[in-house]
């Protein structure tokens, strides 16, 4: 058994915070200079290279990509080896959030309560998301989570019997009607399978994957590739200005489903990508 103290896990939130807001990951950078040489539309690649010009500013200047930094979305891998010592995991957890949203200077987005919506001032709590995997580690991945796209989830029960093609519309239908609001060019989640919230997790997950790559599943990777030109070819273009590039990706995630059943989830991120990982 090994065990981890609690403070650990509370410093290592709290610098993943900071860093998620601040510094755009190396993927998404590669990936939006990439984007620019493919964009045809001018309007089009002048945002593209203000998001490229903006992310290079915010981390000179230790500033958050984007004003909203996010609802703290917090995946735990922990081994089943693993102890937590000196602590509870989710009181660590929150406190990391709040210490890294005070010290990074980050906007404090959370409220107390859906009706009253009373600021809680350090914003927490935060979506703890835990499961328990083999080994003697601890995963944590922070992913901060901007209601611009968070406001662009759909859920849909199809029947069993529904088509991919159906599918595929259901997820362009929604870009297109959403278009500027989750600040493209965007990824898209997909989850399908199991019941209406585990699917809503799977396309979550779907989120965390590195760009480029893609399921392990051949069939879902050509449905994936798919559904990435079916997505680019709405024509939303980067910030909703138009063109070739509304998407970096596009990944699924399924789950075996109930036989009467079809769940499919979509969860869109934005440009700024903000997912970071450490492993205790």
């Amino acid at each position: 058994m090994r065990k981890i103290n609690a403070k650990k896990i509370t410093e290592a939130v709290k610098e993943l915070a900071i860093s998620a807001n601040i510094n755009l990951s190396g993927q998404m950078a590669a990936a939006l200079k990439t984007a620019l040489k493919k964009e045809a539309s001018p309007a089009g690649k002048e945002a593209l290279k203000d998001l490229i010009e903006n992310a290079e500013i915010a981390r000179k200047e230790k500033l958050p990509i984007c004003q909203d930094t996010g609802y703290a979305i917090v995946f735990i891998g922990i081994g089943q080896e693993v102890l937590i010592t000196g602590g509870d995991l989710n009181k660590a957890i929150n406190k990391g959030v709040s210490e890294g949203y005070k010290k990074g200077y980050l906007r404090k987005s959370v409220v107390a309560d859906p009706f009253i919506r009373k600021n809680t001032g350090n914003n927490t709590p935060a979506d703890i998301i835990t499961e328990i995997v083999p080994g003697n580690k601890l995963k944590i991945t922070f992913m901060a989570k901007g209601c611009g796209s968070e406001n662009t989830s759909a859920l849909k029960m199809f029947l069993p019997a529904a088509p991919w093609e159906d599918i595929i519309k259901f997820v362009t239908d929604r870009v297109t009607e959403v278009g500027a609001a989750p600040c493209p060019p965007i990824i898209v989640g997909l989850g399908i399978g199991g019941t209406a919230d585990k699917a809503m997790l799977l396309a979550k997950k779907a989120l965390l994957r590195d760009i480029g790559k893609h399921n392990e599943q051949k069939d879902i990777a050509k449905k994936e590739n798919e559904l990435l030109s079916a997505v680019n070819k709405t024509g939303v273009g980067p910030e909703g200005l138009g063109g070739k590039i509304t998407a970096i990706a596009a990944n699924i995630e399924v789950f075996p489903p109930h036989i009467a059943g079809l769940p499919v989830a979509l969860a869109i991120d934005c440009c700024a990508h903000r997912v970071k990982t450490v492993t205790l």
